[in-house]
């Protein structure tokens, strides 16, 4: 049963990594790196004015507790958050962007949560911490 439900997990991350590539608003070379990084690949991704997002649940409203990347002039990369208000700093290429948001990744952003945002808090803020799917 927990097997299974892993997997069913992983689906939803890959289809979610699918939807990301398709609405082509993010650079490819962005998204390949992020995609190799097992600690970001795992994760659910979203995007937004050009930025991508991680969150650490499925469904919308995701997490804002993970850095994004938006692009930069001249082909470079900014990291920002996990709010909009915080800026982590520039990248000159993808996989720096990608290495500066996998050292900021937050205690827990190795299993990702079936449902919504304030589900995941409100399971964390509970004391227990959420298995694969769960």
């Amino acid at each position: 049963m927990m097997a299974s439900m892993e997997h069913a997990v992983k689906d939803l991350v890959e289809a979610g990594w699918q939807t990301v590539r398709a609405d082509g608003r993010v650079h490819a070379d962005l998204l390949k790196a992020a995609y190799a990084e097992p600690r970001l690949r795992c994760l659910f991704p979203w995007t937004g004015m050009g930025e991508l997002h991680f969150s650490r649940c499925t469904e919308w409203p995701w997490g804002w507790d993970i850095p994004y990347i938006e692009p930069a002039p001249g082909g470079a990369y900014r990291v920002a958050g996990p709010s909009r208000s915080q800026t982590v700093g520039p990248a000159a290429t993808a996989r720096e962007a990608v290495a500066m948001v996998v050292e900021r990744l937050p205690p827990g952003a190795d299993v990702v949560f079936v449902g919504r945002w304030d589900e995941l808090l409100a399971r964390e803020a509970g004391g227990s911490r959420p298995e694969a799917g769960q």
